[in-house]
């Protein structure tokens, strides 16, 4: 399977600390995701392509539905994270997941898959419609096809009273607009889903609540981005304190920590398609 459109650098980037940070991300984002699979028809035994599968965690989720008797694939560009994403396979004694550094636009289809599954990935594709057209090829007629992806608006109108919250969310946003990334794609899965020839999917909307402070990771991770694009990160202050003061803003405002929405869609392939 072949996409024409090439994909884009993640722009968080592959350090070590971006990797704790995910490894941390995906740990309070387990049960919405576990339950969103559920949902749309992720079980055992089935054979499972994992796209933009970073350091592995939604590999390692979808590995305990399909159980034993499944099989779970996942593609990650980066060859950083393919190495901490096999090393914690190894360590957790996980036989039925294997990883393969491949852009998205280029999937082995050797044979077909029963599903196809992301999760904040298709906000950092050019061209979503034209990979999620591609996928759709490799996945079975009647196959089912899942992403959860992130929505910002909902998180920026939120902190509307909380300043220095504001202003974080107010660069993390910026950032990604400079570099192509769509911080509302979860708001656009139904329409890039049926514009990709799927029927218009089902959708489910998570408020997520109670996480630990994550803004900072986030920060830390785009910095040189801001840098390279000029962005002054004046209004956030001295970053060594800058967990310690969104912690006390959100304790001020007796809120929980915000958080992005996480809007999942899934839909089953055509039963007419053809696995090509």
């Amino acid at each position: 399977m072949t996409a024409s459109t090439p994909t884009t650098q993640y722009p968080l980037g592959s350090t070590d600390a971006e990797h704790e940070r995910l490894i941390r991300q995906a740990k309070w984002l387990a049960p919405y995701t576990e339950r969103f699979l559920r949902d749309a028809g992720i079980g055992s035994g089935q054979r499972v392509l994992d796209i933009g599968s970073g350091v592995g965690d939604v590999a390692l989720l979808v590995a305990q539905l399909v159980g034993p008797s499944g099989e779970v694939m996942g593609i990650e560009s980066d060859a950083r994270s393919i190495s901490r994403a096999r090393a914690r396979v190894a360590e957790a004694c996980v036989l039925n997941v294997s990883f393969t550094q491949s852009d998205v636009s280029q999937i082995p289809n050797d044979r077909p898959f029963d599903a196809v599954v992301g999760r904040y990935i298709l906000m950092f594709l050019p061209d979503p419609v034209t990979v999620l057209r591609s996928l759709v090829e490799v996945v079975r007629p009647g196959g089912v096809v899942a992403f959860q992806e992130a929505t910002w608006g909902s998180l920026q109108r939120q902190c509307a009273s909380l300043p220095l919250w504001a202003s974080a969310i107010a660069m993390v946003v910026e950032t990604f607009k400079r570099v192509g990334t769509n911080a509302e794609m979860g708001r656009d899965l139904s329409r890039i889903f049926q514009e990709a020839g799927l029927p218009s999917p089902s959708t489910r909307t998570d408020t997520l609540l109670g996480a630990e402070q994550w803004m900072p990771g986030v920060l830390q991770s785009l910095r040189p981005l801001m840098k390279q694009f000029g962005l002054s990160t004046a209004p956030l202050g001295d970053f060594t304190t800058l967990s310690e003061r969104l912690q006390a803003e959100v304790a001020e405002s007796k809120a929980d920590t915000p958080l992005p929405d996480i809007i999942g869609a899934w839909a089953r392939t055509p039963a007419n398609s053809q696995f090509r």
